[in-house]
């Protein structure tokens, strides 16, 4: 029985690791990584390794301990390799969308690893294939990888230089090609990509905890609309595309990277737990204790409680081998799905009144689940706090949340939200207390899922989201 989203989640994006090994072959480090990731995509997983000469591939649906094992790694000769987690935001989970992507070049095969998302991949794949690309994928990913492949120019650097110039909206690439790893970013640098060291060997990775695994040090963020390139000679950096503004993904911060990953010089931890201190200061709550949605409001709920002056406590214990998904068999049971992934402690929670603290509300359902969770193990009184604003505008850029009607507080005021999940009292963070807690200027961060100000033109509604650009001809599962 396969596993079915967590639909009051907002879903990771896709994780991308690569590496120049000089010590020792590459496929067991990018392995390593890619678990360090695994938090970003459980849908697929895949390698690329090679010696230069000949690119070897393995991929496959799940998680990477269930794609890959001892003797699929020893598959994967080679000093050079990239690996991919991914979650459905463009292509449906299907293997044809696992990534890395190999498609030939005039360089020899180009292995291509993607997080994030292009708002013009439906125009840009139709002028391929006007001029006989045959696309196997129905993913963006494979859009950037043929731009590349195909650009009229004699070399890769300018070949990523085309794909640059050309394509548009959040992109973070790792690519194996002419012996080389790649690593590039868009020119606002929403998604995270970082450069690390290990001896005489380099690593390219969307966290820098990916690093801590693998023996590796964090050297530096790749800059937006950088290109670097990884050889013998070490690290090359090209400035490909103009800077005009950053906008990093404030959902990195709040919810979708590892606490003890750095972005933009910021521990997340601390910064969450910065988010939550500032929350019991714009929202208080009169309570006896704090607990968390485990494990995305952990940090901030301990802000919290620390602000506050009250108690933090474990309140809710997590399955943790349901791996944020649940199991959905049938209708009649589909309200269990909470509780195959949430516990509520009684002896901690009953005759108390409960501060109940989670990174975001997305549709609701879940956040109505566990307080009735919570009323039934005994509190008397149930306080959410949610450490980011109110979810209101679809993002373009990563995130599968392409469509408005998706978010509860598009439509509903925070009242009527706080009656829909029956809670005393709701309150959320403030854009201006989330860029306090940040410790970033306002013009260095995406925030338009909160506000709608994008930093880029973006597609309708309609024409966005992971089916974009599944159209005729394409084979539906």
């Amino acid at each position: 029985m396969r596993l079915a989203p967590d639909l009051d989640r907002l879903r990771e994006e896709c994780g991308v690791f690569g590496v120049y090994s000089v010590e020792g072959p590459a496929a067991p480090i990018v392995h390593l990584g890619l678990i360090s990731l695994q938090h970003r995509g459980q849908e697929s997983a895949g390698i690329a390794a090679s010696d230069g000469q000949r690119v070897h591939l393995h991929r496959g649906m799940g998680l990477v301990s269930e794609v890959f094992n001892p003797d699929k790694i020893a598959t994967l000769p080679g000093f050079l390799g990239v690996g991919h987690v991914r979650y459905s935001t463009m292509g449906s989970a299907r293997i044809e969308n696992a990534q890395p992507l190999v498609v030939p070049s005039p360089w020899g095969s180009l292995a291509l690893a993607h997080n994030g998302n292009l708002i013009n991949a439906p125009e840009l794949r139709t002028e391929l294939e006007s001029v006989g690309v045959t696309f196997a994928s129905t993913t963006d990913s494979e859009v950037i990888a043929y731009l590349i492949a195909r650009a009229p120019v004699a070399t890769v650097e300018e070949a990523v230089e085309y794909c640059m110039r050309r394509i548009a909206g959040a992109y973070t690439v790792a690519v194996l090609v002419d012996g080389r790893v790649l690593g590039f970013r868009d020119a606002y640098a929403i998604r995270p990509l970082v450069l690390g060291r290990a001896g005489r060997s380099w690593m390219l990775a969307s966290e820098s905890c990916a690093f801590d695994h693998v023996g590796a040090e964090f050297v530096r963020d790749i800059e937006p609309g950088e290109l670097v390139i990884i050889d013998e000679r070490g690290v090359t950096a090209l400035q490909m595309l103009p800077v005009e503004r950053r906008a990093h993904c404030v959902f990195e911060y709040i919810y979708f990277a590892r606490p003890d990953t750095v972005l933009a010089d910021r521990n997340v931890h601390v910064t969450r737990r910065r988010m939550g201190r500032i929350l019991a200061r714009e929202s208080p709550a009169h309570a006896d204790i704090v607990i968390a949605a485990p494990d995305s409001g952990t940090s901030a709920a301990m802000g919290f409680a620390e602000a506050s002056r009250l108690p933090f406590e474990v309140g809710l214990i997590k399955n943790r081998y349901i791996h944020r998904t649940f199991i959905q068999p049938d209708p009649i049971v589909r309200d269990f799905g909470v509780r195959l992934k949430l516990n509520p402690l009684r002896e901690v929670i009953e005759g108390r009144r409960v501060v109940l603290v989670d990174d975001s509300i997305v549709r609701g359902t879940t956040s109505g689940k566990i307080v009735r969770m919570l009323r039934t193990a005994g509190a008397v009184e149930v306080h959410m706090r949610v450490s980011s604003p109110p979810i209101r505008f679809p993002c373009f850029y990563g995130i599968d949340t392409s469509s408005r009607g998706q978010l509860v507080a598009a439509t509903n005021s925070v009242d009527s939200i706080r009656e829909m999940i029956g809670a005393d009292s709701l309150g959320y963070l403030t854009q201006a207390g989330l860029v306090e807690a940040l410790q970033l200027s306002r013009d260095r961060l995406c925030m338009a899922c909160l506000d709608g100000q994008y930093p880029t033109v973006v597609p309708h509604e309609e024409t966005a989201g992971r089916y974009a650009l599944e159209g005729v001809g394409v084979v539906h599962e």
